[in-house]
């Protein structure tokens, strides 16, 4: 397995495993996390700052995380994000405290933001930046 598609694979494995409703943000044109995660009858929405091609069954919008639309990732108990621009993670952070779940972070390589939340190795180090406040809801 080609290390782009493993690193996709265990992403949306790990969400998949691990939440019940889950947003992923940024989906780009790589759609093989939320597949996996929407096969499981995980995935909430997609988001994009652009129009992709997504599956039909994937439920998309185009939504920018510097002024997001809350409704959209209303239900969610985690938002992920796969290689988001460093950038993006202070607007990530702040959206998952105000929907009130996790957030959950792939960076591209070593990257990390501040103190690098809580690291998660699930075959690849993922980042978990806000915690859920309500693990009620939660699976794990």
């Amino acid at each position: 397995m080609d290390e782009y598609k493993h690193i996709e694979t265990c992403v949306g494995r790990y969400i998949a495993g691990n939440y019940l409703h889950a947003v992923e943000v940024g989906i780009g044109k790589n759609t093989d996390a939320a597949q996996i995660v929407s096969g499981a009858g995980k995935l909430l929405r997609s988001t994009d700052v652009k129009k992709m091609p997504v599956p039909e069954d994937l439920a998309f919008i185009v939504d920018d995380v510097f002024s997001p639309d809350i409704a959209w990732y209303q239900g969610a108990d985690v938002i992920y994000a796969i290689r988001p621009a460093i950038e993006m993670i202070p607007a990530l952070i702040e959206l998952a405290e105000r929907v009130n779940c996790d957030l959950v972070v792939y960076h591209l390589g070593f990257e990390s933001y501040g103190t690098g939340g809580e690291t998660i190795d699930c075959g690849v180090v993922l980042h978990r930046y806000n915690r859920h406040q309500n693990p009620s809801n939660r699976v794990d």
